[in-house]
């Protein structure tokens, strides 16, 4: 009796599928930790891990030895929990009236951030952890170092972790990088015994003078530079795809996707992939039609073929074309992936073709991708 053909997975038919490597981002780690020295190495898992799912994520960094945990709100916070029982994870943003019971339930540890929010946590009357976050330059969240100093002499309970961040470290040479360092320093001294942090991905490669007792790694850990203008060492961690659904032969003088902005020079082969810009694949990374290409910044490529392919005309929603034209057709067909980055073509790369950072490519994915980790 015939067997019938097993059925296709969904991954191996989605029009549009993310592969995660959960291995890469604990070597990443790994690398991390052994750069920062004597300072414990957290991770990072706003936003949910960068966008690529914060449970398989931190079951992967918890497995590779990582013990406290970094994230924004607390709902991501009570919803990590559940994967990491043992874990010390700290919120972020802090905490506010109607987050309090959800908080402590959790175990969370809130960053406090102004002074408001620390009038706010003491007038709980619980006795519960906090860290305390200071402001040294970035203008962002954060205490003025003046109100830190007063809340080190106000007799209530110090915190158990202090907290600043470098606006700069991405530049190594920058001037603020020192001048952040030299405050975060007078501060630390007011809280004797007490755990402080300054650096995250890029602060680790300032060396051991930024590291204090904790590093806080984020976008390194997923594979996304954190330093201008030297090679990345980190591994590569997540390869984004979508699938051709249709090649259309196309002559020359015809246009290509909304508005026509992209006339064809040449008879093309043209690929429609099932990826746009509601899967965080962004219209700014269009051929053509977008101010960065008016402005002459390159426009992005996929990779397929062993070859890089580049978009044309303007993405769209949910689909974008690239330009096959010069790969021979035996070697692609409707059904096969282009790797949009990843495979060919790394994050960065197609994060600059877009204007924008790695950071926000991979937190922009979008819920449609097939999602596999390895």
């Amino acid at each position: 009796m015939d067997m019938p053909p097993p059925q296709a997975s969904t991954f191996d038919i989605a029009p549009a599928r993310l592969t995660v490597d959960t291995g890469a981002i604990a070597a990443n780690w790994r690398m991390l930790a052994e750069r920062s020295g004597r300072a414990e190495t957290s991770a990072v898992l706003k936003a949910d891990a960068y966008g690529l799912g914060a449970a398989p994520v931190a079951q992967a960094l918890s497995g590779a030895g990582c013990r406290t945990f970094f994230v924004a709100t607390v709902t991501e916070g009570a919803e990590l929990r559940s994967t990491l029982p043992d874990a010390r994870i700290f919120v972020l943003s802090g905490l506010w009236a109607g987050w309090e019971d959800q908080c402590f339930a959790n175990g969370l540890i809130p960053v406090i951030a102004s002074v408001e929010q620390f009038d706010f946590f003491q007038g709980l009357g619980r006795t519960h952890p906090h860290a305390l976050y200071v402001d040294t330059g970035m203008n962002r969240l954060g205490v003025h170092p003046e109100e830190a100093a007063r809340l080190s002499t106000s007799g209530v309970a110090a915190p158990v972790m202090l907290m600043s961040h470098l606006a700069c470290s991405d530049e190594p040479t920058h001037p603020l990088n020192r001048q952040q360092l030299e405050s975060f320093r007078t501060v630390s001294r007011l809280f004797p015994g007490v755990e402080s942090s300054l650096s995250s991905s890029a602060g680790i490669f300032l060396g051991s003078g930024y590291h204090f007792d904790l590093t806080r790694p984020g976008i390194a850990l997923y594979g996304g530079e954190s330093v201008c203008g030297v090679a990345n060492p980190m591994r590569q961690v997540v390869t984004a795809e979508a699938r051709i659904l249709q090649i259309r032969d196309v002559t020359a003088g015809e246009k290509v996707s909304y508005g026509a902005t992209q006339t064809l020079a040449r008879d093309s082969r043209v690929a429609v992939v099932g990826a746009g810009y509601a899967d965080g694949w962004h219209r700014s990374l269009s051929g053509s039609g977008v101010a960065l290409r008016q402005a002459g910044s390159p426009g992005a490529f996929g990779f397929v073929a062993g070859q890089k392919v580049p978009v044309i005309g303007r993405v769209t929603m949910d689909l974008t074309m690239f330009d096959i034209t010069d790969i021979d057709k035996s070697h692609v067909k409707t059904g096969d992936y282009i790797s949009l980055f990843g495979n060919g073509i790394t994050l960065d790369e197609a994060a600059r073709a877009a204007g924008t950072i790695g950071y926000e490519l991979l937190t922009s994915l979008g819920r449609r991708y097939e999602r596999r980790y390895v």
